[in-house]
């Protein structure tokens, strides 16, 4: 079994040189398997090249690097694609500010044989470089939904999955070159992934964590990542599925969002804070399906959160 962990990254070199030391220390549990890393470098000036230099001693699996100039992750996504698949069976990816715990990669393994998907994904747990507020963790609004093992989804993200290297044959363009510093190219492709007839489970054992800066505990970014979501998922409907089923979706998953999460803020004044905020997130959401729907976007990534 050949495998290529892919993880593009750009101008972060503590979180890359945490999440290959966590790659390193991945425990097969005596599975046959040949693993690859696979490093895309989005910054054209090569920066991230001395990390992947230094972990090589430490990695027990071999470490190609290779830099993506044109800005925009679907580029870099693409190229670790390109890098990986003459040589894997399976690729999977990670991201740049996460660590994998060491039976992830197993644990991804175990489910896909169990369950013989196409696609494996698993949940994503929040850690913290300071202290959270104590409103985000009353609303529980840095937690992701988790699901049991084995349960069926209709898309995965590349902070963490597992995909069958054949997918990549029968399902393309692979990441969507439009959205350049939108985010989303990956639920974009998983989704068509899924239309195609591909088995997509989550295994909820097999967890990374993710380490949040703290430019990213506050609810202004709660605010702009609740936008960005709205417009990136308006245009995945426009562009999945025929206008006459997509735009009235779209207009109506807007206008209950709106006004429940106006509801939600306003009762947030009796409530607590942690209602405030949740509630103006799904307006935000709301709002950014209202400017998805006609066309606009949210270039979200490009600014850089952490180091």
């Amino acid at each position: 079994m050949r495998i290529a962990v892919c993880l593009i990254t750009y101008r972060r070199p503590d979180g890359l040189r945490r999440a290959l030391a966590a790659l390193a220390a991945q425990e097969l549990a005596g599975k046959a398997a040949r693993v690859r890393i696979v490093v895309v470098d989005n910054d054209e000036e090569g920066s991230a090249r001395a990390v992947c230099d230094a972990a090589r001693a430490a990695m027990p699996w071999a470490l190609d690097y290779a830099v993506e100039p044109r800005r925009g992750i679907p580029f870099a996504r693409n190229r670790c694609v390109e890098l990986a698949r003459p040589d894997a069976d399976w690729i999977g990816f990670v991201d740049d500010d996460e660590e994998p715990a060491p039976d992830w990669l197993a644990e991804l393994l175990r489910v896909q044989e169990a369950h013989d998907a196409d696609v494996v994904t698993g949940p994503v747990v929040a850690r913290f470089a300071g202290d959270v507020p104590a409103w985000a963790v009353k609303g529980r609004l840095f937690q992701r939904p988790r699901f049991p093992t084995g349960t069926r989804r209709n898309r995965a993200f590349t902070n963490n999955v597992l995909l069958r290297a054949a997918v990549f044959d029968r399902v393309q363009p692979h990441f969507d070159e439009r959205m350049v510093m939108t985010g989303g190219s990956d639920a974009h492709f998983t989704r068509r992934v899924h239309r195609a007839g591909f088995r997509i489970v989550w295994a909820d054992q097999a967890e990374v964590f993710e380490t949040f800066p703290v430019s990213r505990m506050a609810a202004r970014w709660i605010y702009q990542r609740a936008y960005r979501t709205g417009t990136t998922n308006a245009f995945i409907h426009r562009d999945l599925r025929p206008l006459p089923v997509a735009v009235p979706m779209i207009a109506g998953a807007s206008i209950y969002r709106l006004v429940s999460g106006a509801v939600q803020a306003a009762a947030g004044s009796v409530v607590g804070r942690h209602w405030i905020v949740s509630g103006v997130r799904w307006v935000c959401y709301g709002a950014g399906l209202v400017v998805g729907l006609f066309g606009g976007r949210y270039d979200e990534y490009r600014r850089t959160h952490g180091a």
